[in-house]
């Protein structure tokens, strides 16, 4: 059904529902249709009193499962058009190198939160030692010291903090909680989670499952540093951003273009091509990278150029850096406000620790198993991702990796399981020698992205898109999704938008044809007469025209 109507229509009202970090509180938005992305998260940012709004972002998940920021300089409803209720999770996008250099403590605060969730979600891997005093930190910040009339028995267990959290692991907290940091307030607590935090290999890690050349899987990781390529819990490249020179993408293959000083005087080009789950998956992670790249390298952002991503065979995608740089965000000087809001952490509440299965479903996890062998031919270079022999040396002939970029192979490896496997493991309580050596999972941020999926009020239902629905037509739009959703499996959606433009353009270039052709021969008009006697004109007329002129005459009378 076609709709008509201003697209900046005053009347129109939608609304979005974000989650926040913490997974029990939502924001309610409302915006109309001529909004930017920007006028949302500045919404939400007001809400929770935070100045700093660089580092923090708008993530969704569209119809086909794939994640996406929200572009805060375009029209939020042309983004999420498909959407229905508009779900956006409220996440920390430009992780600070140094989140002590944040003038704020309530935006270290946010910061923290969403280190504690990439702890419980996998994301923010360490040894075990390391994972027991995160641990012990969340729990002195959210209960205080302990209590021995209190806290009875194995108190930490009740608490989910980690994504496989092992009772050897709980009772090393618990003693650390107990001795080492007894007297440490919420904020102590919290600045000693952030110190150790970010000084990890994972810190500010959003992993992306993809393959090498030989097939193996990986995750790839994009944070301040550079592009960082793990294997299990190892860390087997990084690749610094002063090193990267373009970083473009072919279909589903991912590429960097790098320099390296291969002595003093000469510099040798490498390229590395990794293989995603899909062309949408592609794009998202070349934008990842373009943008983290630019954020932390660029020290204006008005020097950031328009950069063109895919090639001629994937359509191409442009995008433009909008937002201003980590170095223009450091350089303002002095407090951003004569008093700072106070931080609303809930040490009375424990409920904060528990993730509420009823009001949090699970998210579409995007399938793993899927990947295919990497070909060589999507590739412009011969030397590929990770081709690399025993020596460490690229099997082009060329370049000698420092240690930088392969690390002593000192944590022990970890696997990647599905969601279904851990809950399995759990109910059929995994031994502690087990779970020692493989205390959890580095995992891919999907499966365990909770607040990107379907949002649940208070009641079970859904929040509805729109201000001002109209009960019928909210049924009927409920029905419509639900037809599109069970007929994903079949049509692809992209598909279907390119045939229903095609065929009505090529419907309508026949018509203007005909229509001119019949202009030409069948008036006297003085501007087609030098026209008519062209060669071409002349054989066009005698040979199709005047047969199809006399066909109709003869069949309906017309001419």
């Amino acid at each position: 059904m076609l709709k008509f109507g201003s697209k900046n229509d005053v009347t129109v009202v939608h609304r979005a529902t974000i989650r926040l970090l913490d997974d029990t509180e939502i924001i309610q938005c409302d915006f109309q249709p001529q909004h930017k992305g920007r006028f949302i998260l500045e919404y939400v940012c007001k809400q929770l009193n935070i100045l700093e709004t660089d580092y923090f972002g708008l993530r969704y998940v569209d119809h086909s499962r794939q994640r996406h920021w929200l572009d805060l300089a375009k029209t939020a409803i042309k983004q999420v058009k498909d959407m229905d209720p508009i779900l956006f999770s409220f996440r920390v996008k430009f992780y600070p190198p140094d989140p002590f250099r944040l003038k704020e403590e309530i935006t270290r605060y946010q910061v923290y939160q969403q280190l504690k969730r990439d702890l419980l979600h996998g994301r923010l891997y360490c040894s075990p030692g390391e994972a027991a005093l995160l641990a012990a930190c969340v729990v002195q910040s959210e209960l205080g010291d302990y209590d021995p009339e209190i806290h009875e028995g194995n108190y930490i267990s009740e608490h989910k903090l980690l994504l496989k959290q092992t009772e050897t692991i709980e009772e090393k907290a618990m003693d650390l909680h107990q001795t080492q940091l007894k007297g440490f307030t919420p904020e102590q607590a919290e600045t000693h989670f952030l110190r150790l935090a970010s000084q990890l290999d994972t810190y500010a890690v959003d992993p992306h499952p993809v393959k090498d050349h030989r097939g193996s899987q990986l995750y790839l990781g994009i944070n301040h540093c550079g592009i960082l390529t793990f294997q299990g819990s190892r860390k087997t490249h990084h690749f610094r951003w002063p090193e990267v020179q373009k970083i473009n993408y072919e279909g589903k293959m991912f590429i960097v273009h790098l320099t390296f000083n291969e002595d003093l005087r000469t510099k040798k080009k490498h390229t590395v091509g990794f293989k995603c789950l899909t062309g949408s998956s592609c794009r998202h992670v070349w934008r990842c990278a373009i943008e983290q790249m630019l954020f932390f390298t660029l020290p204006r952002a008005s020097d950031a150029p328009v950069v063109s991503g895919g090639s001629i065979f994937s359509w191409g995608t442009k995008f433009k850096y909008t937002g201003r740089t980590e170095k223009e965000v450091l350089e303002e000087t002095g407090p951003l406000r004569k008093e700072e809001p106070a931080i609303q952490r809930g040490n009375a509440r424990t409920s904060s620790l528990r993730r509420k299965a009823s009001s949090v479903p699970a998210t579409p996890s995007t399938p793993s198993q899927d990947l295919v062998e990497i070909r060589y031919s999507s590739l412009p270079r011969s030397c590929h991702s990770a081709g690399l022999d025993g020596t460490g040396i690229c099997e082009s002939g060329g370049v000698p990796f420092s240690s930088p970029y392969c690390p002593d192979n000192t944590l022990p490896l970890l696997e990647t399981v599905s969601e279904d496997q851990e809950i399995h493991a759990r109910r059929n309580n995994v031994g502690a020698d087990e779970a020692d050596t493989n205390d959890y999972y580095f995992r891919d941020s999907f499966d365990h992205s909770s607040s990107e999926s379907q949002l649940l009020d208070a009641t079970g239902k859904p929040h509805s898109r729109s201000v001002t629905p109209v009960p019928k037509m909210q049924k009927l739009q409920n029905s419509k999704l639900c037809l599109q959703v069970q007929g994903s499996g079949k049509v692809s959606h992209k598909r279907l938008h390119v045939i229903k433009i095609f065929v009505p353009a090529l419907m309508l270039t026949i018509v203007v044809l005909c229509i001119v052709t019949v202009l030409i021969f069948e008036t006297d008009t003085a501007l087609f007469n030098s026209m008519r006697k062209t060669p071409e004109m002349v054989a066009l007329r005698n040979q199709c025209y005047a047969p199809i002129r006399e066909f109709l005459k003869s069949k309906f009378g017309l001419f």
